[in-house]
């Protein structure tokens, strides 16, 4: 079917969503919405993936702009500060440069270079002001953006943000080895890892600083916050599953629902299909409740009092950023050239993939 989308023009439109990732709920009941910034967010975060030398000036000015990766940010924290939403924009297109990097040190079979880099990561991010000047771009951009982060709030967040992300290159090194050794995980693991792949806590952390305020752990860990968190990454996660699953199939991927579904419960990949939709739909009705009540919770919160107005304000702002989430991840897959598999000369190897700097030649 065809729908609006307001994503990467100044004017809408019409772009075509096949049948099989359709979902009228989303295109009815969440209405997209951008943030002001962004057109000088894009601009931006261009400039910075060349300052970074995170890709090379060809594939800047051919793929930077398509892949939508400031889209996707601008339509997720649409009430953040500019320099916060920069700063996370950047951080953003980082992480799908670093994905790219990490995906080809497994198609190539560079063991000791993702292990080298995996060390490397997990010191800048505790350092990052001692590496924003490395010899690998992709240290040193984690650095630059990371360092920019930690800015906005107090320091007990940006510790919070570390060790959230600790675990996500701990995540990343899980993945390497089940790809290495052609291990697909079954149902229950591969939701265990996604978690931790998608950093669905990063994302969740980052809708504070956006909000301008770091949340009391009452709040965080209050289960009404919690579920809507995290049934917003659940989506984000799973329909990623859904629309990049050709992607992964040409690329012999083992990490993805389908693919677990296929290998392990039997299912032919048009069941498997069918069952990832029902999980995408069903995490859509179950954050249209779960939403309900963490707004309650933030009605609560607010007790007459001005810290109470601030905390309920803020979850308001978290709460509505979680919506937010559904629309931009819905659209960006069928705007961004990261997921048209069928117009690659190669369906293994994305376009945008800058080989040279990830070591090959």
């Amino acid at each position: 079917m065809h729908a609006l989308s307001h994503g990467t023009t100044s004017t809408p439109t019409t772009v075509a969503v096949p049948p099989a990732l359709s979902l009228p709920v989303i295109e009815e009941e969440f209405p997209r919405q951008l943030h002001p910034y962004w057109p000088k967010l894009q601009e931006t975060t261009r400039a910075w993936l060349l300052e970074k030398r995170l890709m090379s000036p060809d594939k800047v000015a051919e793929y930077a702009d398509g892949l939508c990766y400031t889209d996707l940010m601008a339509g997720y924290y649409t009430t953040a500060p500019d320099e916060v939403l920069q700063a996370i924009a950047d951080y953003s297109a980082w992480f799908f440069v670093w994905d790219d990097r990490h995906d080809r040190d497994i198609v190539h079979g560079r063991p000791a270079s993702w292990r080298l880099l995996k060390d490397r990561l997990h010191t800048a991010l505790d350092s990052p002001g001692d590496h924003l000047g490395h010899e690998d771009p992709v240290v040193a951009g984690l650095a630059d953006s990371v360092l920019r982060l930690y800015g906005f709030l107090p320091d007990t967040w940006n510790a919070r943000f570390a060790r959230h992300f600790h675990t996500v290159i701990e995540a990343y090194d899980q993945e390497f080895h089940n790809r290495t050794e052609g291990i697909v995980p079954t149902v229950e693991e591969y939701l265990e890892l996604r978690r931790l792949t998608f950093a669905h806590r990063i994302w969740t952390d980052l809708l504070e600083p956006s909000a301008g305020s770091e949340l009391p752990d009452a709040v965080r860990k209050n289960p009404a916050y919690r579920k809507a968190a995290l049934l917003s990454q659940e989506f984000a996660a799973w329909y990623n599953d859904l629309c990049s699953l050709p992607k992964e199939i040409a690329g012999s991927e083992v990490h993805n629902l389908g693919i677990s579904l296929v290998t392990h419960e039997g299912l032919t990949l048009e069941e498997a299909i069918a069952e990832v939709r029902h999980r995408v739909e069903e995490c859509i009705r179950e954050f249209q409740q779960a939403e309900k009540e963490a707004l309650r919770l933030a009605d609560g919160l607010d007790d007459g009092t001005v810290g109470g107005k601030e905390t309920g304000a803020a979850v308001r702002t978290c709460v509505a950023t979680m919506r937010n989430w559904f629309s931009s991840v819905y659209w960006f897959h069928h705007e961004s050239g990261r997921y048209r598999v069928d117009n690659w000369d190669d369906r293994s190897t994305p376009p945008y993939v800058d080989n040279e700097a990830a070591g090959e030649k």
